[in-house]
C-alpha cells in the first residue's frame, strides 16, 4: 500500500465493491470524492451500487457466516492481531490519505488511525475473554449455563468524519463475535474504506465475512442495504449518522424486532463554573468547538458559563479563536481544516441566519473564506477548499434553535447562568444527551453533575470530545437509542446470550414443581415480649 502524495498530480485510487472476498468488476455508473481542500484533486472513484449489489453482498456474507462462527474466538482474534501490525506499519500512509480525502488536519488523522490500532489490539484479547456464566440449578444433577452466540450478519453503515476509527469500532467486535458484514461506507471516505477493506484481507479475514458495497444513502447503496432487514438479507444494523436517518433505522429494525446499534448526533455542553481553571477550561472549550471544524458528533456546541467569569471566558475564547490555524490539512501546524462536504457548508451558512433571527450576538462572524475574504493566518487555497472561518455567538438562551440543534461546523454558543442549579437545566435543555463536561474544582458540583446531567460520556475538567477504545461510547436521548460502542459492551450489540441446561439424572426433572419441599422450620412467638 503506498497513498503518500506524488509530485504533481496525486494518483486518483480506484475503490472497488468487494464482496466474497473478491474485487467486483467495474460498473458503468460511479462517482468520484474530491479532495475538499483542493476540489480539482479527484481522490477516490467507487462504483454506485444498486439492489443487486447489495443482495449479493448479503448472500456473501450469509454463506460465508456459519464456518466463520465455527473458527474458534481466540483464532478469530488472530487476524485482529494481524490487522493492528498492518494498520501500525501503514500509519503515516494512511493518516495522510485520510488527510486529503476527508480534510482532517493529519495530526488528528494519526490519532484516528492510532484508534483503530488501540481497538484491534482490545478485541485481540477479548477473543479469549467471550465468556459465558455457569449457573447453580434448583433441581440435582443438571447444569445451568450460558453461552454468547453471534447475530449472523451485520449490516454497517457509517460517516465520513471518522472514517477510519469509527468503521473500527463496528467491524472488529463484530468479526470477533463470528459475525460476518455488509458495510456501505460513507460516500464522503470510499478511498479510506478501500485500505481498510484491503488491511484486513491481508491479516487473513476468510472471504465473505467483509463485504463493502460503496454507493449513495438515501437513495442508494444505504437504502437498499437497511431494506435487508426486512426481507431477512441481514440480521442487525449498526449505524452512525444523522438523528433524523438513525429514526429512520429505527423504525425499520423495529417492524423486523431487531435492535440496531445507533449512534447518533449531539448537542453537547461545556459547563465553566466560577472556581474552574480558566485557562484550562478554555482549553476544553476550543479544542471541543473547532477541532475537525467542528464535524464531531461530541464537538462542544453550548459553553455554559457562570456569570461571574462570563467576561474572562468570553474574551479568552474569541482571541483563541480568532489565532486558529485554519487551512492545508497535511500542514502539521493546522488547527483544522475544511468541511467535508457541501452540505455541512449550506447548514454552517443557515445556523447563523438562525442565531441573528433570535436574537443572538454575534462575536465572530464565522464565513466562507475566500480570496478576498480570509483571516489572519489562513494557510488555505480559498479558491479550491470548503473553508469556513471560526463563529462565536453570545447572549445565547437554552430554549433558542441554536442551542438546541446540531451543527457540523466550527460554531459554538455562550450562555450565562447563575450558579450550579442553572447551568444543569442549561445542559439538560437539549434533547440531545451524547458527551457532556464540567470545569470545577468542587467535588460535589462534579457529584451533581454526573449524576444529573444524563449523557452517555461524562468529562471533569476534560472536555466533551475524545474516546478510548476499552471505555463506552454511546449516548442516549436523540443521540442513540442506549448501545455502546467500544470495550466489553458492545459484545452486547453482536452476540445474543444463549441458556442452556443439561440433565444427567435420567428422567424429567419439571423446575419449580419438582422442587424439593421447604423443610419444616419451628416459628418462634415473640408476641408475648411486646407486653
Amino acid at each position: 500500500m503506498d497513498t503518500r502524495d506524488q509530485p504533481g498530480s496525486p494518483p486518483t485510487l480506484l475503490a472497488p465493491n468487494w464482496i466474497g472476498g473478491r474485487v467486483e468488476p467495474p460498473t458503468s455508473a460511479s462517482f468520484t470524492r474530491n479532495n475538499p481542500a483542493l476540489r480539482d484533486d479527484v481522490v477516490t472513484l467507487a462504483p454506485l451500487s444498486g439492489r443487486d449489489t447489495v443482495t449479493q453482498a448479503c448472500r456473501a456474507a450469509r454463506e460465508a457466516q456459519p464456518r466463520w462462527a465455527r473458527v474458534p474466538a481466540p483464532q478469530r482474534a488472530l487476524v485482529l492481531g494481524h490487522l493492528a501490525r498492518l494498520l501500525r506499519s501503514q500509519k503515516e500512509a494512511i493518516a495522510r490519505f485520510i488527510a486529503r480525502e476527508v480534510g482532517k488536519p493529519v495530526r488528528e488523522a494519526r490519532g484516528s488511525v492510532q484508534e483503530a490500532i488501540d481497538t484491534a489490539e482490545f478485541f485481540l484479547g477479548e477473543g479469549r475473554r467471550l465468556y459465558g456464566q455457569t449457573v447453580p440449578s434448583e433441581l440435582p444433577e443438571k447444569e445451568l449455563m450460558t453461552h454468547r452466540r453471534p447475530v449472523g450478519v451485520v449490516g454497517v453503515v457509517t460517516p465520513g468524519n471518522f472514517p477510519l476509527a469509527v468503521p473500527s469500532w463496528k467491524l472488529i467486535p463484530a468479526v470477533l463475535c463470528g459475525n460476518t458484514v455488509v458495510w456501505k461506507p460513507s460516500e464522503d471516505a470510499p478511498g479510506t474504506a478501500a485500505l481498510l477493506t484491503e488491511l484486513f484481507a491481508l491479516a487473513g479475514l476468510p472471504p465473505g465475512v467483509l463485504n463493502v458495497v460503496h454507493g449513495g444513502g438515501a437513495n442508494g447503496a444505504g437504502a437498499e442495504l437497511l431494506a435487508r432487514i426486512s426481507d431477512g438479507g441481514i440480521d442487525k444494523v449498526s449505524f452512525t449518522g444523522s438523528t433524523a436517518v438513525g429514526r429512520l433505522v429505527g423504525e425499520l429494525c423495529g417492524r423486523a424486532l431487531t435492535v440496531p446499534s445507533l449512534e447518533l448526533g449531539g448537542k453537547n455542553p461545556l459547563v465553566i463554573l466560577a472556581d474552574a481553571d480558566l485557562e484550562a477550561a478554555v482549553d476544553g472549550a476550543v479544542w471541543g468547538a473547532f477541532a475537525s471544524a467542528g464535524q464531531r458528533c461530541t464537538s462542544v456546541g453550548n459553553v455554559v458559563v457562570d456569570r461571574r467569569v462570563l467576561p474572562l471566558v468570553r474574551e479568552q475564547l474569541v482571541h483563541r479563536a480568532r489565532a486558529l490555524v485554519i487551512g492545508d490539512p497535511r500542514r502539521e501546524d493546522v488547527d483544522y481544516g475544511p468541511l467535508i462536504h457541501e452540505r455541512f457548508l449550506q447548514r454552517f451558512i443557515e445556523q447563523r441566519g438562525i442565531g441573528n433571527e433570535a436574537g443572538a450576538e454575534l462575536l465572530l462572524d464565522g464565513r466562507r473564506i475566500t480570496a478576498n475574504e480570509a483571516p489572519a493566518g489562513f494557510v488555505g487555497d480559498a479558491a479550491q477548499g470548503l473553508y469556513v472561518s471560526p463563529r462565536v455567538f453570545d447572549r445565547v438562551k437554552p430554549t433558542m434553535r441554536i442551542a438546541l440543534e446540531e451543527c457540523f461546523g466550527p460554531t459554538v454558543n455562550l450562555i450565562e447562568v447563575a450558579g450550579l442549579d442553572e447551568a444543569i437545566a442549561a445542559a439538560t435543555a437539549s434533547p440531545y444527551a451524547l458527551s457532556a463536561a464540567i470545569y470545577t474544582r468542587d467535588a460535589r458540583a462534579m457529584l451533581r453533575f454526573r449524576e444529573e446531567v444524563g449523557a452517555g460520556l461524562i468529562s471533569v475538567n476534560n472536555s466533551t470530545i475524545g474516546a478510548e477504545s476499552q471505555l463506552p461510547f454511546g449516548g442516549n436521548g436523540w443521540s442513540g437509542n442506549g448501545t455502546r460502542e467500544c470495550g466489553i459492551w458492545v459484545l452486547d450489540a453482536y452476540t445474543r446470550w444463549q441458556a442452556v441446561n443439561m440433565d444427567f439424572s435420567g428422567r424429567l426433572q419439571r423446575a419449580q414443581i419438582d422442587v424439593p419441599n421447604e423443610r419444616t422450620v419451628t416459628v418462634p412467638d415473640f408476641g408475648a415480649l411486646g407486653g
